[in-house]
Protein backbone atom coordinates (compact mmCIF):
# COMPACT_ATOMS: atom_id res chain seq x y z
CA UNK A 1 0.00 0.00 0.00
CA UNK A 2 1.35 3.40 -1.01
CA UNK A 3 0.63 6.85 0.42
CA UNK A 4 -0.80 9.41 -2.01
CA UNK A 5 -1.19 13.14 -1.40
CA UNK A 6 -3.54 14.71 -3.94
CA UNK A 7 -4.39 18.39 -4.32
CA UNK A 8 -6.72 20.08 -6.74
CA UNK A 9 -6.16 23.68 -7.83
CA UNK A 10 -8.15 25.70 -5.36
CA UNK A 11 -11.17 27.49 -6.86
CA UNK A 12 -11.47 31.23 -6.49
CA UNK A 13 -14.11 32.45 -4.06
CA UNK A 14 -15.94 34.94 -6.31
CA UNK A 15 -18.96 32.91 -7.32
CA UNK A 16 -20.11 29.50 -8.43
CA UNK A 17 -17.70 27.68 -10.74
CA UNK A 18 -18.62 26.47 -14.22
CA UNK A 19 -18.15 22.97 -15.63
CA UNK A 20 -14.89 24.01 -17.30
CA UNK A 21 -13.42 24.82 -13.89
CA UNK A 22 -14.71 21.52 -12.50
CA UNK A 23 -13.26 19.28 -15.19
CA UNK A 24 -9.93 21.14 -15.19
CA UNK A 25 -8.94 20.18 -11.65
CA UNK A 26 -11.35 18.99 -8.96
CA UNK A 27 -13.23 16.27 -10.85
CA UNK A 28 -10.25 14.37 -12.31
CA UNK A 29 -8.50 14.68 -8.95
CA UNK A 30 -11.53 13.08 -7.32
CA UNK A 31 -11.52 10.26 -9.90
CA UNK A 32 -7.88 9.49 -9.11
CA UNK A 33 -8.41 9.68 -5.35
CA UNK A 34 -11.39 7.33 -5.52
CA UNK A 35 -9.47 4.86 -7.66
CA UNK A 36 -6.44 4.84 -5.36
CA UNK A 37 -8.64 4.31 -2.30
CA UNK A 38 -10.39 1.44 -4.07
CA UNK A 39 -6.99 -0.16 -4.67
CA UNK A 40 -6.25 0.01 -0.96
CA UNK A 41 -3.83 2.95 -0.90
CA UNK A 42 -3.73 5.58 1.84
CA UNK A 43 -4.94 8.86 0.33
CA UNK A 44 -5.12 12.45 1.59
CA UNK A 45 -7.16 14.51 -0.89
CA UNK A 46 -7.18 18.25 -0.20
CA UNK A 47 -8.77 21.33 -1.71
CA UNK A 48 -9.87 24.76 -0.47
CA UNK A 49 -11.31 28.07 -1.52
CA UNK A 50 -8.89 30.77 -2.68
CA UNK A 51 -10.21 33.82 -0.84
CA UNK A 52 -7.80 36.74 -1.13
CA UNK A 53 -7.21 39.44 -3.73
CA UNK A 54 -9.08 42.26 -5.44
CA UNK A 55 -11.79 40.08 -7.08
CA UNK A 56 -12.97 38.93 -3.65
CA UNK A 57 -13.21 42.52 -2.43
CA UNK A 58 -15.15 43.57 -5.51
CA UNK A 59 -17.51 40.59 -5.41
CA UNK A 60 -18.26 41.31 -1.76
CA UNK A 61 -18.90 44.99 -2.50
CA UNK A 62 -21.24 44.04 -5.34
CA UNK A 63 -23.12 41.73 -2.97
CA UNK A 64 -23.28 44.50 -0.34
CA UNK A 65 -21.43 42.43 2.24
CA UNK A 66 -18.24 42.64 4.25
CA UNK A 67 -15.56 40.65 2.47
CA UNK A 68 -15.05 38.19 5.35
CA UNK A 69 -18.79 37.52 5.49
CA UNK A 70 -18.98 37.10 1.73
CA UNK A 71 -16.07 34.64 1.67
CA UNK A 72 -17.53 32.57 4.50
CA UNK A 73 -20.86 32.39 2.66
CA UNK A 74 -19.31 31.47 -0.69
CA UNK A 75 -17.11 28.85 0.95
CA UNK A 76 -20.26 27.13 2.19
CA UNK A 77 -21.82 27.39 -1.28
CA UNK A 78 -18.76 25.87 -2.95
CA UNK A 79 -18.46 23.16 -0.30
CA UNK A 80 -22.11 22.21 -0.82
CA UNK A 81 -21.66 22.05 -4.60
CA UNK A 82 -18.53 19.95 -4.21
CA UNK A 83 -20.53 17.54 -2.08
CA UNK A 84 -23.30 17.60 -4.69
CA UNK A 85 -20.82 16.45 -7.32
CA UNK A 86 -19.55 13.83 -4.85
CA UNK A 87 -16.05 15.29 -4.66
CA UNK A 88 -14.48 13.18 -1.93
CA UNK A 89 -12.14 15.71 -0.33
CA UNK A 90 -10.69 14.66 3.01
CA UNK A 91 -10.84 18.37 3.79
CA UNK A 92 -12.09 21.44 1.94
CA UNK A 93 -10.25 24.32 3.55
CA UNK A 94 -9.96 28.10 3.29
CA UNK A 95 -6.95 30.17 2.32
CA UNK A 96 -8.10 32.79 4.86
CA UNK A 97 -7.51 30.34 7.72
CA UNK A 98 -5.20 31.13 10.63
CA UNK A 99 -3.12 28.12 9.61
CA UNK A 100 -2.45 29.63 6.19
CA UNK A 101 -1.75 33.09 7.64
CA UNK A 102 0.86 31.72 10.03
CA UNK A 103 2.49 29.44 7.45
CA UNK A 104 2.59 32.10 4.73
CA UNK A 105 4.23 34.61 7.07
CA UNK A 106 6.63 31.92 8.33
CA UNK A 107 7.76 31.01 4.80
CA UNK A 108 8.17 34.67 3.87
CA UNK A 109 10.52 35.13 6.83
CA UNK A 110 12.52 32.04 5.81
CA UNK A 111 12.84 33.34 2.26
CA UNK A 112 14.00 36.73 3.53
CA UNK A 113 16.59 35.07 5.77
CA UNK A 114 17.82 33.13 2.74
CA UNK A 115 18.31 36.39 0.83
CA UNK A 116 15.45 35.66 -1.56
CA UNK A 117 13.14 38.55 -0.69
CA UNK A 118 13.97 42.22 -1.19
CA UNK A 119 12.05 45.48 -1.08
CA UNK A 120 11.62 47.36 -4.34
CA UNK A 121 9.97 50.62 -5.36
CA UNK A 122 7.67 50.50 -8.38
CA UNK A 123 5.25 52.74 -10.20
CA UNK A 124 1.63 51.64 -10.26
CA UNK A 125 -1.69 53.02 -11.49
CA UNK A 126 -3.76 54.71 -8.78
CA UNK A 127 -7.45 55.57 -9.14
CA UNK A 128 -8.23 58.83 -7.39
CA UNK A 129 -11.98 58.17 -7.46
CA UNK A 130 -11.63 54.66 -6.03
CA UNK A 131 -8.93 55.66 -3.56
CA UNK A 132 -6.82 52.61 -4.35
CA UNK A 133 -4.05 51.21 -6.49
CA UNK A 134 -5.44 49.17 -9.35
CA UNK A 135 -4.10 45.78 -10.33
CA UNK A 136 -3.44 45.61 -14.07
CA UNK A 137 -6.53 43.50 -14.72
CA UNK A 138 -8.74 46.18 -13.12
CA UNK A 139 -7.77 48.76 -15.67
CA UNK A 140 -9.79 48.65 -18.88
CA UNK A 141 -9.51 50.44 -22.17
CA UNK A 142 -9.30 50.00 -25.91
CA UNK A 143 -6.71 47.51 -27.18
CA UNK A 144 -4.11 49.26 -29.37
CA UNK A 145 -3.70 46.05 -31.33
CA UNK A 146 -7.26 45.04 -32.28
CA UNK A 147 -9.49 47.86 -31.07
CA UNK A 148 -11.41 45.74 -28.55
CA UNK A 149 -13.00 48.23 -26.12
CA UNK A 150 -12.86 46.06 -22.98
CA UNK A 151 -9.22 45.03 -23.03
CA UNK A 152 -7.63 44.63 -19.59
CA UNK A 153 -4.40 46.18 -18.45
CA UNK A 154 -2.61 42.83 -18.48
CA UNK A 155 -4.03 41.21 -21.63
CA UNK A 156 -6.62 41.67 -24.35
CA UNK A 157 -9.11 38.79 -24.13
CA UNK A 158 -10.06 39.35 -27.77
CA UNK A 159 -6.68 39.08 -29.50
CA UNK A 160 -4.70 37.66 -26.48
CA UNK A 161 -1.94 40.31 -26.81
CA UNK A 162 -0.01 40.88 -23.58
CA UNK A 163 -0.39 44.51 -22.48
CA UNK A 164 0.71 47.04 -19.90
CA UNK A 165 -1.91 49.47 -18.50
CA UNK A 166 -0.13 52.36 -20.20
CA UNK A 167 -0.67 50.66 -23.60
CA UNK A 168 -4.45 51.05 -23.36
CA UNK A 169 -6.29 53.78 -25.24
CA UNK A 170 -8.63 55.78 -22.97
CA UNK A 171 -7.89 53.71 -19.84
CA UNK A 172 -10.46 53.64 -17.02
CA UNK A 173 -11.03 51.91 -13.71
CA UNK A 174 -12.85 48.60 -14.16
CA UNK A 175 -14.25 49.12 -10.66
CA UNK A 176 -15.94 52.46 -11.09
CA UNK A 177 -15.35 53.49 -14.70
CA UNK A 178 -13.41 56.55 -13.46
CA UNK A 179 -10.81 57.95 -15.84
CA UNK A 180 -8.88 60.01 -13.29
CA UNK A 181 -5.89 57.69 -13.06
CA UNK A 182 -2.39 58.52 -11.88
CA UNK A 183 0.88 56.67 -11.77
CA UNK A 184 2.25 56.69 -8.23
CA UNK A 185 5.24 55.11 -6.54
CA UNK A 186 4.72 52.32 -4.02
CA UNK A 187 7.00 49.77 -2.33
CA UNK A 188 6.61 46.01 -2.38
CA UNK A 189 8.40 42.80 -1.44
CA UNK A 190 9.79 40.76 -4.32
CA UNK A 191 10.60 37.06 -4.41
CA UNK A 192 13.91 36.69 -6.26
CA UNK A 193 12.82 33.76 -8.40
CA UNK A 194 15.48 34.48 -11.02
CA UNK A 195 18.22 33.35 -8.62
CA UNK A 196 16.52 29.94 -8.39
CA UNK A 197 16.13 29.43 -12.14
CA UNK A 198 18.88 26.84 -12.52
CA UNK A 199 17.69 24.82 -9.52
CA UNK A 200 14.12 24.89 -10.81
CA UNK A 201 15.24 23.91 -14.32
CA UNK A 202 17.22 20.97 -12.94
CA UNK A 203 14.25 19.87 -10.86
CA UNK A 204 11.85 20.06 -13.82
CA UNK A 205 14.33 18.23 -16.10
CA UNK A 206 14.17 15.35 -13.64
CA UNK A 207 10.41 15.00 -14.15
CA UNK A 208 10.61 12.94 -17.33
CA UNK A 209 7.14 11.46 -16.85
CA UNK A 210 5.32 14.79 -16.69
CA UNK A 211 2.85 15.65 -19.49
CA UNK A 212 4.34 17.66 -22.34
CA UNK A 213 1.70 20.34 -21.67
CA UNK A 214 3.10 20.84 -18.14
CA UNK A 215 6.81 20.89 -18.95
CA UNK A 216 6.45 23.02 -22.08
CA UNK A 217 4.63 25.77 -20.17
CA UNK A 218 7.14 25.65 -17.32
CA UNK A 219 10.15 25.85 -19.65
CA UNK A 220 8.60 28.69 -21.61
CA UNK A 221 8.39 30.75 -18.43
CA UNK A 222 11.88 29.67 -17.39
CA UNK A 223 13.74 30.47 -20.59
CA UNK A 224 11.73 32.55 -23.08
CA UNK A 225 12.79 36.18 -23.45
CA UNK A 226 14.63 37.31 -20.34
CA UNK A 227 13.80 34.07 -18.55
CA UNK A 228 12.19 33.61 -15.14
CA UNK A 229 11.49 36.99 -13.57
CA UNK A 230 11.45 38.09 -9.94
CA UNK A 231 7.89 38.48 -8.73
CA UNK A 232 6.18 40.98 -6.47
CA UNK A 233 4.58 39.06 -3.59
CA UNK A 234 2.73 41.92 -1.88
CA UNK A 235 -0.16 44.14 -2.93
CA UNK A 236 -1.76 47.40 -1.72
CA UNK A 237 -4.99 45.84 -0.42
CA UNK A 238 -6.89 45.55 2.84
CA UNK A 239 -8.12 41.96 2.49
CA UNK A 240 -5.51 39.24 2.72
CA UNK A 241 -2.63 38.01 4.83
CA UNK A 242 -0.86 41.06 6.33
CA UNK A 243 2.65 41.61 5.00
CA UNK A 244 3.63 43.55 8.14
CA UNK A 245 3.35 41.41 11.25
CA UNK A 246 5.03 40.72 14.56
CA UNK A 247 8.40 39.13 13.89
CA UNK A 248 8.65 40.38 10.29
CA UNK A 249 12.29 41.18 9.45
CA UNK A 250 11.24 44.23 7.40
CA UNK A 251 9.28 47.41 8.07
CA UNK A 252 7.08 49.82 6.15
CA UNK A 253 4.68 47.20 4.75
CA UNK A 254 1.65 48.37 6.70
CA UNK A 255 -1.52 48.40 4.62
CA UNK A 256 -0.18 45.71 2.33
CA UNK A 257 -1.00 42.01 2.07
CA UNK A 258 0.71 39.06 0.45
CA UNK A 259 -0.17 38.53 -3.20
CA UNK A 260 -2.87 35.95 -3.61
CA UNK A 261 -0.65 33.78 -5.83
CA UNK A 262 1.96 33.67 -3.07
CA UNK A 263 -0.36 32.55 -0.29
CA UNK A 264 -2.85 30.41 -2.28
CA UNK A 265 -0.54 27.42 -3.01
CA UNK A 266 0.71 27.50 0.58
CA UNK A 267 -2.89 26.71 1.53
CA UNK A 268 -2.31 23.18 0.20
CA UNK A 269 -0.06 22.64 3.21
CA UNK A 270 -2.18 24.69 5.60
CA UNK A 271 -5.23 22.73 4.48
CA UNK A 272 -3.63 19.57 5.85
CA UNK A 273 -3.15 21.33 9.18
CA UNK A 274 -6.81 22.40 9.06
CA UNK A 275 -7.76 18.76 8.36
CA UNK A 276 -5.78 17.56 11.36
CA UNK A 277 -7.38 20.15 13.62
CA UNK A 278 -10.90 19.48 12.33
CA UNK A 279 -10.57 15.73 12.85
CA UNK A 280 -8.90 15.81 16.26
CA UNK A 281 -5.49 14.79 14.98
CA UNK A 282 -2.06 16.07 16.01
CA UNK A 283 0.42 18.17 14.06
CA UNK A 284 2.43 15.00 13.47
CA UNK A 285 -0.51 13.59 11.51
CA UNK A 286 -0.39 16.31 8.85
CA UNK A 287 3.37 16.76 8.94
CA UNK A 288 3.85 13.11 7.88
CA UNK A 289 2.30 14.16 4.57
CA UNK A 290 4.26 17.37 4.02
CA UNK A 291 7.60 17.25 5.86
CA UNK A 292 10.20 14.89 4.46
CA UNK A 293 11.95 14.93 7.83
CA UNK A 294 8.75 13.75 9.53
CA UNK A 295 7.56 10.89 7.36
CA UNK A 296 6.68 12.38 3.95
CA UNK A 297 9.68 10.93 2.13
CA UNK A 298 7.56 7.99 0.92
CA UNK A 299 4.55 10.09 -0.13
CA UNK A 300 3.61 10.36 -3.81
CA UNK A 301 2.29 13.91 -4.35
CA UNK A 302 0.07 14.64 -7.39
CA UNK A 303 -1.44 17.99 -8.34
CA UNK A 304 -4.35 18.57 -10.74
CA UNK A 305 -4.92 21.90 -12.51
CA UNK A 306 -5.80 23.76 -15.68
CA UNK A 307 -2.95 24.84 -17.93
CA UNK A 308 -3.29 28.49 -16.87
CA UNK A 309 -2.19 27.49 -13.35
CA UNK A 310 0.91 25.56 -14.42
CA UNK A 311 3.49 28.40 -14.10
CA UNK A 312 2.60 29.05 -10.47
CA UNK A 313 2.76 25.35 -9.53
CA UNK A 314 5.91 24.46 -11.48
CA UNK A 315 7.86 27.61 -10.64
CA UNK A 316 6.53 30.04 -8.03
CA UNK A 317 5.32 27.54 -5.41
CA UNK A 318 8.38 25.26 -5.74
CA UNK A 319 10.58 28.37 -5.56
CA UNK A 320 8.90 29.24 -2.25
CA UNK A 321 9.43 25.77 -0.79
CA UNK A 322 12.93 25.21 -2.15
CA UNK A 323 14.00 28.74 -1.22
CA UNK A 324 12.80 28.34 2.36
CA UNK A 325 15.53 25.78 2.99
CA UNK A 326 13.04 23.63 4.91
CA UNK A 327 12.28 19.97 4.09
CA UNK A 328 8.88 20.41 2.45
CA UNK A 329 7.46 17.77 0.14
CA UNK A 330 7.61 18.87 -3.51
CA UNK A 331 5.15 17.70 -6.13
CA UNK A 332 5.98 14.44 -7.91
CA UNK A 333 3.51 14.71 -10.78
CA UNK A 334 1.41 17.53 -12.21
CA UNK A 335 -1.61 16.52 -14.27
CA UNK A 336 -2.57 19.60 -16.27
CA UNK A 337 -5.51 20.11 -18.58
CA UNK A 338 -6.44 22.18 -21.58
CA UNK A 339 -9.69 24.15 -21.73
CA UNK A 340 -13.25 22.94 -22.04
CA UNK A 341 -15.14 25.28 -24.36
CA UNK A 342 -18.88 25.79 -24.50
CA UNK A 343 -20.96 25.44 -27.66
CA UNK A 344 -18.59 27.26 -30.00
CA UNK A 345 -17.21 29.76 -27.47
CA UNK A 346 -15.55 29.84 -24.08
CA UNK A 347 -16.91 29.13 -20.64
CA UNK A 348 -16.55 32.38 -18.72
CA UNK A 349 -17.14 33.10 -15.05
CA UNK A 350 -16.85 36.86 -15.53
CA UNK A 351 -19.32 36.84 -18.43
CA UNK A 352 -21.59 34.16 -16.94
CA UNK A 353 -21.36 32.02 -20.07
CA UNK A 354 -21.88 28.27 -19.98
CA UNK A 355 -23.30 25.75 -17.52
CA UNK A 356 -22.41 26.34 -13.88
CA UNK A 357 -22.21 23.74 -11.15
CA UNK A 358 -25.43 24.73 -9.40
CA UNK A 359 -27.40 24.86 -12.65
CA UNK A 360 -26.05 21.46 -13.67
CA UNK A 361 -27.21 19.78 -10.46
CA UNK A 362 -30.63 21.40 -10.83
CA UNK A 363 -30.99 19.72 -14.23
CA UNK A 364 -29.62 16.21 -13.64
CA UNK A 365 -27.89 14.07 -10.98
CA UNK A 366 -24.13 14.39 -10.62
CA UNK A 367 -23.27 11.11 -12.32
CA UNK A 368 -24.59 12.29 -15.70
CA UNK A 369 -22.19 15.25 -15.61
CA UNK A 370 -19.31 13.30 -14.10
CA UNK A 371 -19.44 10.70 -16.86
CA UNK A 372 -19.60 13.18 -19.72
CA UNK A 373 -16.93 15.50 -18.32
CA UNK A 374 -14.47 12.74 -17.44
CA UNK A 375 -14.96 10.82 -20.70
CA UNK A 376 -14.38 14.08 -22.62
CA UNK A 377 -11.74 15.62 -20.36
CA UNK A 378 -9.45 18.04 -22.30
CA UNK A 379 -6.19 16.17 -21.81
CA UNK A 380 -4.27 16.52 -25.08
CA UNK A 381 -6.20 19.43 -26.60
CA UNK A 382 -9.11 21.71 -25.84
CA UNK A 383 -12.51 19.99 -25.76
CA UNK A 384 -15.98 21.34 -26.39
CA UNK A 385 -19.25 20.82 -24.58
CA UNK A 386 -22.29 20.68 -26.82
CA UNK A 387 -25.78 19.69 -25.76
CA UNK A 388 -26.04 17.27 -28.66
CA UNK A 389 -22.92 15.40 -27.62
CA UNK A 390 -23.97 15.41 -23.97
CA UNK A 391 -27.33 13.88 -24.87
CA UNK A 392 -25.70 11.27 -27.10
CA UNK A 393 -23.16 10.23 -24.48
CA UNK A 394 -25.69 9.98 -21.65
CA UNK A 395 -28.20 8.05 -23.74
CA UNK A 396 -25.78 5.64 -25.37
CA UNK A 397 -23.17 5.06 -22.66
CA UNK A 398 -25.14 5.33 -19.44
CA UNK A 399 -28.69 4.42 -20.42
CA UNK A 400 -28.28 2.04 -23.38
CA UNK A 401 -25.10 0.24 -22.32
CA UNK A 402 -24.80 0.16 -18.53
CA UNK A 403 -28.38 0.89 -17.47
CA UNK A 404 -29.92 -1.42 -20.06
CA UNK A 405 -27.67 -4.33 -19.07
CA UNK A 406 -28.61 -4.06 -15.41
CA UNK A 407 -32.30 -3.69 -16.19
CA UNK A 408 -32.43 -6.68 -18.56
CA UNK A 409 -30.56 -9.01 -16.23
CA UNK A 410 -32.37 -8.18 -13.01
CA UNK A 411 -35.86 -8.11 -14.56
CA UNK A 412 -35.36 -11.35 -16.46
CA UNK A 413 -34.08 -13.07 -13.34
CA UNK A 414 -37.05 -11.84 -11.33
CA UNK A 415 -39.51 -13.09 -13.94
CA UNK A 416 -37.98 -16.57 -14.30
CA UNK A 417 -36.10 -17.32 -11.08
CA UNK A 418 -37.34 -14.76 -8.55
CA UNK A 419 -35.28 -12.09 -6.76
CA UNK A 420 -32.40 -14.39 -5.87
CA UNK A 421 -29.30 -15.50 -7.75
CA UNK A 422 -30.30 -18.75 -9.52
CA UNK A 423 -28.47 -22.03 -8.97
CA UNK A 424 -27.55 -24.80 -11.36
CA UNK A 425 -25.27 -25.35 -14.35
CA UNK A 426 -21.58 -24.61 -14.87
CA UNK A 427 -19.54 -22.19 -16.95
CA UNK A 428 -18.95 -23.10 -20.58
CA UNK A 429 -16.85 -21.74 -23.47
CA UNK A 430 -18.80 -18.47 -23.70
CA UNK A 431 -18.11 -17.68 -20.05
CA UNK A 432 -14.42 -18.56 -20.39
CA UNK A 433 -14.13 -16.29 -23.45
CA UNK A 434 -15.82 -13.46 -21.58
CA UNK A 435 -13.48 -13.82 -18.59
CA UNK A 436 -10.44 -13.71 -20.89
CA UNK A 437 -11.69 -10.53 -22.56
CA UNK A 438 -12.58 -8.89 -19.26
CA UNK A 439 -9.20 -9.80 -17.77
CA UNK A 440 -7.41 -8.02 -20.61
CA UNK A 441 -9.70 -5.01 -20.45
CA UNK A 442 -9.48 -4.75 -16.66
CA UNK A 443 -5.68 -4.73 -16.88
CA UNK A 444 -5.85 -1.97 -19.50
CA UNK A 445 -8.34 0.01 -17.39
CA UNK A 446 -6.02 -0.20 -14.39
CA UNK A 447 -3.00 0.88 -16.48
CA UNK A 448 -4.84 3.92 -17.76
CA UNK A 449 -6.07 4.87 -14.30
CA UNK A 450 -2.60 4.50 -12.80
CA UNK A 451 -1.20 6.70 -15.59
CA UNK A 452 -4.08 9.22 -15.20
CA UNK A 453 -5.02 8.71 -18.86
CA UNK A 454 -8.59 9.58 -18.11
CA UNK A 455 -10.20 9.47 -21.54
CA UNK A 456 -8.61 6.11 -22.25
CA UNK A 457 -9.74 4.80 -18.86
CA UNK A 458 -13.32 5.92 -19.57
CA UNK A 459 -13.25 4.25 -22.99
CA UNK A 460 -11.97 1.02 -21.45
CA UNK A 461 -14.63 1.08 -18.74
CA UNK A 462 -17.31 1.53 -21.38
CA UNK A 463 -15.83 -1.39 -23.32
CA UNK A 464 -16.11 -3.53 -20.17
CA UNK A 465 -19.80 -2.59 -19.97
CA UNK A 466 -20.24 -3.39 -23.68
CA UNK A 467 -18.65 -6.83 -23.22
CA UNK A 468 -21.37 -7.74 -20.75
CA UNK A 469 -24.10 -6.63 -23.14
CA UNK A 470 -22.58 -8.60 -25.99
CA UNK A 471 -22.26 -11.69 -23.82
CA UNK A 472 -25.86 -11.42 -22.67
CA UNK A 473 -27.12 -10.95 -26.24
CA UNK A 474 -25.10 -13.88 -27.56
CA UNK A 475 -25.85 -16.22 -24.65
CA UNK A 476 -29.58 -15.32 -24.81
CA UNK A 477 -30.87 -16.70 -21.50
CA UNK A 478 -34.45 -16.02 -22.58
CA UNK A 479 -34.00 -18.61 -25.35
CA UNK A 480 -31.96 -21.04 -23.23
CA UNK A 481 -34.57 -21.01 -20.49
CA UNK A 482 -37.10 -22.77 -22.75
CA UNK A 483 -34.87 -25.78 -23.41
CA UNK A 484 -32.24 -25.73 -20.66
CA UNK A 485 -33.14 -23.76 -17.51
CA UNK A 486 -29.81 -24.70 -15.90
CA UNK A 487 -27.95 -23.04 -18.78
CA UNK A 488 -30.10 -19.93 -18.38
CA UNK A 489 -29.29 -19.95 -14.66
CA UNK A 490 -25.55 -19.92 -15.40
CA UNK A 491 -25.91 -16.95 -17.75
CA UNK A 492 -28.04 -14.98 -15.31
CA UNK A 493 -25.85 -15.81 -12.32
CA UNK A 494 -22.73 -14.62 -14.15
CA UNK A 495 -24.56 -11.52 -15.42
CA UNK A 496 -25.71 -10.54 -11.94
CA UNK A 497 -22.11 -10.87 -10.77
CA UNK A 498 -21.06 -8.77 -13.75
CA UNK A 499 -23.43 -6.06 -12.55
CA UNK A 500 -21.77 -6.17 -9.15
CA UNK A 501 -18.33 -5.97 -10.82
CA UNK A 502 -19.50 -2.97 -12.84
CA UNK A 503 -20.56 -1.21 -9.65
CA UNK A 504 -17.07 -1.65 -8.18
CA UNK A 505 -15.16 -0.66 -11.32
CA UNK A 506 -17.45 2.29 -12.13
CA UNK A 507 -17.46 3.86 -8.67
CA UNK A 508 -14.62 6.35 -9.38
CA UNK A 509 -16.58 7.71 -12.36
CA UNK A 510 -20.23 7.42 -11.26
CA UNK A 511 -20.30 6.88 -7.48
CA UNK A 512 -24.04 7.36 -6.92
CA UNK A 513 -25.08 4.85 -9.58
CA UNK A 514 -22.45 2.43 -8.28
CA UNK A 515 -23.86 2.71 -4.76
CA UNK A 516 -27.44 2.30 -6.00
CA UNK A 517 -26.46 -0.82 -7.93
CA UNK A 518 -24.51 -2.37 -5.06
CA UNK A 519 -27.38 -1.71 -2.66
CA UNK A 520 -29.88 -3.31 -5.03
CA UNK A 521 -27.66 -6.36 -5.40
CA UNK A 522 -27.05 -6.57 -1.66
CA UNK A 523 -23.33 -6.47 -2.41
CA UNK A 524 -21.58 -5.27 0.74
CA UNK A 525 -18.16 -6.30 -0.55
CA UNK A 526 -16.82 -3.48 -2.72
CA UNK A 527 -13.22 -4.71 -2.86
CA UNK A 528 -11.35 -4.17 -6.10
CA UNK A 529 -11.05 -7.48 -8.03
CA UNK A 530 -7.67 -9.16 -7.83
CA UNK A 531 -9.04 -12.53 -8.99
CA UNK A 532 -11.57 -11.89 -11.75
CA UNK A 533 -13.07 -15.37 -11.69
CA UNK A 534 -13.64 -15.11 -7.94
CA UNK A 535 -15.16 -11.64 -8.42
CA UNK A 536 -17.62 -13.11 -10.91
CA UNK A 537 -18.73 -15.66 -8.34
CA UNK A 538 -19.00 -13.22 -5.41
CA UNK A 539 -22.81 -13.38 -5.37
CA UNK A 540 -23.58 -17.07 -4.73
CA UNK A 541 -26.70 -18.98 -5.69
CA UNK A 542 -29.55 -18.02 -3.41
CA UNK A 543 -28.22 -14.52 -2.75
CA UNK A 544 -31.16 -12.10 -2.61
CA UNK A 545 -31.35 -8.93 -4.67
CA UNK A 546 -33.96 -6.45 -5.83
CA UNK A 547 -34.51 -4.88 -9.21
CA UNK A 548 -33.12 -1.33 -8.99
CA UNK A 549 -34.89 1.73 -10.25
CA UNK A 550 -33.81 2.81 -13.70
CA UNK A 551 -30.17 3.81 -13.21
CA UNK A 552 -30.19 6.48 -15.92
CA UNK A 553 -33.06 8.23 -17.69
CA UNK A 554 -32.56 9.21 -21.29
CA UNK A 555 -32.44 12.85 -22.33
CA UNK A 556 -35.06 13.54 -24.96
CA UNK A 557 -34.80 16.08 -27.76
CA UNK A 558 -37.23 18.50 -26.13
CA UNK A 559 -35.13 18.62 -22.95
CA UNK A 560 -31.94 19.11 -24.94
CA UNK A 561 -33.41 21.96 -26.98
CA UNK A 562 -34.83 23.62 -23.87
CA UNK A 563 -31.50 23.48 -22.05
CA UNK A 564 -29.52 24.67 -25.08
CA UNK A 565 -31.80 27.70 -25.35
CA UNK A 566 -31.80 28.36 -21.60
CA UNK A 567 -27.99 28.42 -21.43
CA UNK A 568 -27.36 30.18 -24.73
CA UNK A 569 -26.92 33.60 -23.16
CA UNK A 570 -25.26 34.72 -19.97
CA UNK A 571 -25.98 33.92 -16.38
CA UNK A 572 -27.98 36.53 -14.49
Amino acid sequence: MARHLITSAIPYINGVKHLGNLVGSQLPADLYARYLRARGHEVLFLCATDEHGTPAELAAAKAGKAVAEYCAEMHRVQADLAAGFRLSFDHFGRSSSDHNRRLTQHLAVKLFEAGLIEERAERQVYSVADGRFLPDRYIEGTCPNCGYEKARGDQCENCTKQLDPTDLIEPRSAISGATELEVRETKHLYLLQSTLRDRLAQWIDGKRDWPVLTTSIAKKWLFDGDGLQDRGITRDLDWGIPAQFEGAPWSGMEGKVFYVWFDAPIEYIACAAEWAEATGRSDADWERWWRTDKGAEDVRYTQFMGKDNVPFHTLSFPATLIGSGEPWKLVDYIKSFNYLNYDGGQFSTSQGRGVFMDDALDLLPADYWRWWLLSHVPETSDAEFTWENFQLSVNKDLADVLGNFVSRVTKFCRSKFGEAVPEGGAWGPQEQTLVEELSARLAAYERHMEAMEIRKAAAELRAIWVAGNEYLQAAAPWAAFKEDPARAAVIVRLSLNLARLYAVLSEPFIPDAARTLRDALGAEDADWPTDLRAALEALPAGHAFRVPENLFAKIDDAQREDWAQRFAGTRG
